[in-house]
């Protein structure tokens, strides 16, 4: 569903803009607090493998053809603010480097493909996954909550791009026409988005659950059940036989119908789901990335080479609707790299596979970068923030006045008192005219000043 130029005017054109812009500027914010030291790369690699797959167009019915939006995807992996960003980041590379994409509809895209995606998908998907059941260890309620999820986001998407079509088509045709074309295929595309979702977010499921952002929030506490134990020579050891010989022979064992689990048992209460697992401290997320890596330049560099050639969604009613005509040429249809191609070299499925090689390659570079600068920026806040409150404590443990505080110094004259039980004589020296050190280094009772 990229928008080309030409089907949106400029004003609307550029309110979607702005409304890009903004949910940009929000996410940068928000996704400091959705991005670790570890996972920072991971997202950059989500971007990356939402290019790929963006490649591969499956058939649906009536010679048309549907490919992955990945805002669901995306928003249940990384979490969605950091989800925003990845879209972002995927529909710009693809807007300059392979003119796919109007420029000038490039706040349209961001719109329709990231923010609109993004919203739904993840609302519906928290609401299913905190009521669904946890069956299977839980992996059953994600997969419902993730298909549903995808299902539903493509349909709207497709419903918003409707909806900026009534402020600002430039085509004369009628509104009610668009919106049931346009939702009604996007019904069908829903269904590949959901089986790609699903999928994937099960792969990483089965191998590291704690790497799934949007479950995270919704972990079960677990349950722990521990068993009553004998101490040797005492206790039911003992009592079991009457016997001291008996009571040490029984030294460790449990007390007779005690449970002896401190797990959780599955389909308990308490269980956790998938997601619920943390991560063991340190554990790396270098072969998870490796992997992912592979799939998306495996995926781009040749199996997008047997993806259909069909017209996608939005081209398909844009043809049959007459909206196609008012489309203009891209700014930058000349590039070395437009319409998923190198130029120069004549070999197609050559030239597609270098092409979509290249394009995950960058969108990875382009995509960790960003996430990794935004976590060094939170980390760099985090110790200035840290770096203050130590300053604060210098300040009052000198004794100095600190802004915002109350000085409670001793007043002159006063003077210092020892604490609760400690000696008279183990008080500091006062703060004027009081306790001077003795011979040896001991304080002296202070000294009344006499007035006048």
């Amino acid at each position: 569903m990229h928008v080309p130029d030409g089907f949106i005017d400029a004003p609307v054109s550029l309110a979607a803009g702005a409304v890009a812009a903004g949910a940009v500027a929000v996410s940068l914010r928000g996704a400091r607090h959705e991005l670790a030291e570890r996972t920072a790369p991971l997202a950059g690699l989500v971007a990356a493998f939402v290019f790929a797959v963006q490649m591969l167009n499956f058939p649906v019915a009536g010679g048309t053809s549907g490919h992955l939006l990945g805002g669901a995807l995306a928003a249940i992996l990384v979490g969605p603010w950091t989800a925003v960003l990845c879209i972002a980041v995927v529909l710009l590379m693809q807007g300059l480097l392979f003119a796919d994409g109007g420029l000038t509809a490039l706040g349209v895209n961001i719109t329709l493909m990231g923010v609109v995606t993004v919203a739904v998908s993840y609302a519906v998907f928290r609401a299913l996954f905190a009521v669904l059941p946890r069956g299977g260890g839980g992996r059953a309620g994600l997969g419902v909550a993730t298909f549903v999820a995808a299902a539903l986001s493509v349909p709207a998407s497709a419903l918003a791009f409707t909806g900026l079509y009534a402020l600002g088509g430039t085509a004369d045709v009628s509104l009610t026409k668009v919106a049931t074309a346009m939702v009604g295929v996007h019904l069908l595309i829903g269904l590949g988005e959901a089986a790609i979702t699903t999928a994937t977010v099960a792969s990483v499921a089965a191998v590291r659950p704690d790497l799934i952002h949007g479950a995270q929030g919704l972990r079960r506490p677990l349950e722990l059940r521990t068993a009553a134990v004998a101490r040797p020579g005492t206790g039911a050891g003992a009592a079991a036989t009457g016997t001291a010989g008996a009571g040490t022979a029984g030294a460790d064992a449990a007390v007779p119908g005690a449970a002896a689990s401190a797990a959780p048992v599955a389909g308990q209460p308490g269980q956790a789901g998938p997601a619920a697992e943390p991560g063991r401290p340190g554990r790396s997320t270098r072969r998870v990335w490796a992997v992912g890596l592979a799939a998306s330049l495996v995926l781009a560099g040749i199996v997008s080479f047997y993806a259909s050639s069909e017209p996608d969604g939005l081209e398909k009613v844009a043809g049959d609707k007459g909206i196609a005509e008012e489309e203009k040429e891209h700014a930058l249809s000349d590039s070395p790299l437009a319409e998923y191609g190198v130029e120069d070299v004549t070999d197609t499925r050559l030239s597609g596979g270098l092409a979509g090689v290249i394009g995950v390659t960058l969108t990875l570079a382009v995509g960790s970068g960003v996430f990794v600068v935004i976590r060094r920026r939170r980390d760099g806040s985090a110790a200035a923030g840290t770096e203050s409150g130590e300053g604060r404590a210098d300040q009052v443990r000198e004794g100095a006045p600190v802004a915002g505080s109350a000085d409670v110094r001793p007043a002159a004259g006063a003077a210092a008192r020892p604490a609760p039980g400690a000696p008279r004589d183990a008080a500091g020296p006062a703060t004027d005219g009081g306790a001077h050190p003795g011979p040896g280094g001991a304080g002296t009772r202070p000294q009344a000043r006499p007035e006048g």
